[in-house]
């Protein structure tokens, strides 16, 4: 992941010039993070990252040409990149499932308070995904409502059937919204080890973020 004390470039994607302009004022306090970039549509992200190469992206998902959710797909097909923070006014749950999904890697509302903003993007930078355990657990549940057909609970169990017993646990445990230190300290592990275990589910299940693979598992009725 680099070197964690080094500065952590954000890009700011938002159609409300007043609320960009808030972020940055806020961001620009903390110590070892720094607005590079705005963008002011989703149309205007894979330039910006272009030329700004942000670890992080703080993405609105409603703007008028390209929404958050395209421009976050974009970002993702495009190969390994920024991490994607959802951040949203609409506590509308089907639309950050569909992001998340997209490849984001975590949900936050504007009006959370800002360490809560500033947390989120560290532990995007390491890796982490940023869902309290209670927004993930309304997130998952609403998956697992929508999941009524046979064919979609196999097609997830399918994703999940190469994974060991250990993995198993590893990815309930991060179905539930446990950070890397938790699942350690439940599992009686090394954080380099569970950083491990998840690196390798992701790649056996094909999902992009630790989210994704939380709503892959509640999906399977797991």
């Amino acid at each position: 992941m680099g070197d964690l004390t080094e500065t952590i470039r954000v890009v700011l994607v938002d159609d409300d010039a007043l609320v960009r302009m808030g972020l940055r004022a806020m961001l620009d306090g903390v110590h070892g993070i720094r607005v590079v970039a705005e963008a002011s549509d989703g149309g205007d992200v894979p330039a910006v990252v272009d030329a700004h190469h942000p670890e992080v992206v703080l993405m609105d998902l409603r703007m008028k040409k390209v929404d958050g959710i395209t421009a976050t797909q974009r970002l993702r097909d495009r190969g390994e990149g920024p991490a994607v923070i959802v951040l949203t006014t609409f506590d509308e749950h089907e639309l950050v499932v569909r992001a998340l999904r997209a490849g984001a890697v975590g949900f936050l509302l504007k009006h959370a308070p800002p360490e809560d903003i500033v947390r989120a993007i560290q532990s995007a930078r390491q890796g982490d995904s940023m869902l309290s355990p209670e927004i993930a657990r309304r997130l998952i549940t609403m998956v697992a409502n929508s999941t009524s057909h046979d064919t979609d609970r196999l097609a997830a169990r399918e994703r999940l059937q190469h994974l060991s017993a250990r993995e198993i646990q590893v990815a309930m445990a991060i179905a539930d919204g446990k950070s890397n230190v938790e699942i350690a300290a439940d599992l009686t592990l090394t954080v380099p080890t569970v950083k491990g275990y998840i690196s390798t589910i992701l790649g056996k299940t094909a999902s992009n973020n630790r989210v994704q693979l939380a709503l892959i598992v509640q999906a399977a009725g797991l």
